[in-house]
Parts: structure tokens; sequence; C-alpha cells
């Protein structure tokens, strides 16, 4: 409860927390009975232990039985930095996805957190939120930003390539995007804070205008966004798409920031990648 910060809740709310130790499997069964009895529970652990380990809980006793309770994760991908391999989860979003009627939700800053928190209390049914460890910058503290469960948000509207990015990398997409403007590229920027279910429209758009389509993630490029993308495009606009994020290897212990460049999820990467792109 320190790491993830529900010690906070527990402090203000004692009679409404309850520390089930490392023992995420039970957590799970504990917040599908409360819910079972009309609570809204949030069961919260690393992204690890919650997606993991627990996984088989959260499909037959969450959301087989469709039930009300929402997950909200912490530490995921490769900026637990140096906890190493072990609990740097790339696959959370791959094995959610996998689960029928699992909503998943990853914000991309603490305004786009508080709300996704909203949002999933007003959803009925089960929830994941995914969350990073790593410090970022705010992107939506403009006062026209509007959170809508299941819609993108076009950040940076462009005419020679699309990029789709979520989380932590939608801040790197942006930096990426507002600098190969003063190259004469021009970046549409898509936030998706929503993987399940994609905004489709939206995406499908946008590859219908620029013909070119790359997605950011901080996860396997296997299972997660950049999939989620391709099959829709495929789908309805075959439309050729380059993913960005973790290529199927474990990560290693190192600083966050370090392992990000190493692992070529940095705004400077992205930009390579479109000029490549467009190069062709």
């Amino acid at each position: 409860s320190s790491s993830t910060k529900t010690q906070v809740f527990a402090k203000a709310y004692p009679d409404r927390f309850f520390n089930t130790g490392i023992a995420e499997a039970n957590m799970m069964g504990v917040a599908a009975g409360l819910a079972a009895a009309g609570k809204i529970p949030f069961a919260s652990t690393f992204a690890v232990f919650g997606a993991g380990r627990a996984y088989e809980q959260i499909r037959n006793s969450i959301c087989y039985p469709k039930l009300n309770v929402k997950i909200a994760v912490t530490h995921s991908g490769l900026t637990v930095g140096e906890d190493g391999a072990t609990h740097q989860c790339c696959e959370d979003i791959a094995l959610m996805r996998t689960i029928p009627g699992m909503v998943i939700l990853n914000p991309c800053d603490h305004y786009e957190m508080q709300a996704a928190v909203r949002a999933a209390v007003e959803h009925k049914g089960p929830c994941y939120i995914r969350l990073g460890r790593l410090a970022v910058e705010s992107i939506n503290n403009n006062d026209d930003y509007k959170f809508e469960l299941g819609k993108g948000i076009t950040l940076r509207e462009g005419t020679d390539i699309t990029v789709v990015a979520t989380g932590l990398m939608v801040q790197e997409a942006v930096k990426a995007a507002d600098a190969l403007k003063e190259e004469g590229i021009s970046v549409e920027v898509i936030n998706i804070h929503t993987i399940k279910p994609l905004d489709e429209k939206l995406v499908i758009a946008s590859a219908k205008k620029t013909g070119r389509v790359i997605t950011v993630e901080e996860h396997n490029i296997i299972g997660g966004l950049g999939e989620a993308v391709s099959t829709a495009l495929s789908e309805h606009c075959p439309t050729p798409v380059t993913r960005i994020g973790v290529n199927d290897v474990y990560g290693h212990s190192g600083p966050a920031v370090d392992l990000l460049k190493e692992f070529g999820l940095s705004a400077e990467h992205i930009a390579e990648v479109i000029r490549e792109k467009l190069a062709k």
C-alpha cells in the first residue's frame, strides 16, 4: 500500500480499506465478494501480480459473472526500473484484452487518471486501469479536455502520418510531433486512453487521411495497442502499421528513463521511425 499509494486512502477511510497482504488471488476473490454485495471495490497492486498472478480469479470470479470490480494496477511496463524483469510487466494489456467484457484504461497523466477513475466508477462492469511508476508531464491540463470512455483524443492534427499512443508514450509522441513540425513534417497524434473498447472510428478516419500509422506503447508489441489498431485497420481500412513497443523481450534492471531510450520508447526514436517511413 505504500508503493501503490493506497495508504493515502487507508488513512482517510480506514473502515473501507482492506490489506490482503501478498495474496493477490485472494484479493480478487474478496473484491468479487464485495461487488456481489453491491459495493464498488478497487483492487490495487503491481501490474505483474494483478494481471499475472491473479489472472484466473479475474477471469472466473470477476469477469465471468460480470461483477462491478475495478482493478487499478501500478508499476506497469519498463519504468519499474531497478526492480528488473520480474516486476516489469509488459504483457498485462494482452492478458486483459483476451477476457470478454473487460474494459482497459491506460491514462497518460494525472488529469486523465482522475477522469479514468470517475469513468470506471460510472461504468457498470469490470475495469482494468493501468498505471506506471515514472513521473510524467501534464498533457490534459487544458480547459477543453473531455474524457469519454471508449473515445480517443486527437492531440495534434496532421496529414503526413498518424501516431497512435497510449499511457506514458503519449507525451513522447507529442514531443516527436512538435519536433518534426519544425522540419515540415505534419504528424497527427491520437491519445488512446481506452484500449478496450478501442475507438476504431477515430483511428480509421485518421488512417484514411494520412495513409500511414505508427503505434507506440510501453508494452509488448504482441497483444497490446499495436495489435488492436492493426486488427481494426486490416478489417476496415487496410493501412501500413508500424508498431513501436517492447519487441517481445524481457526488460532488465536500470534507471527508468535510460530503459525507455534503450528500448526505443523515446521521442527521438519515434521521430526517427517517422522519418524512415516517410522517406520510403
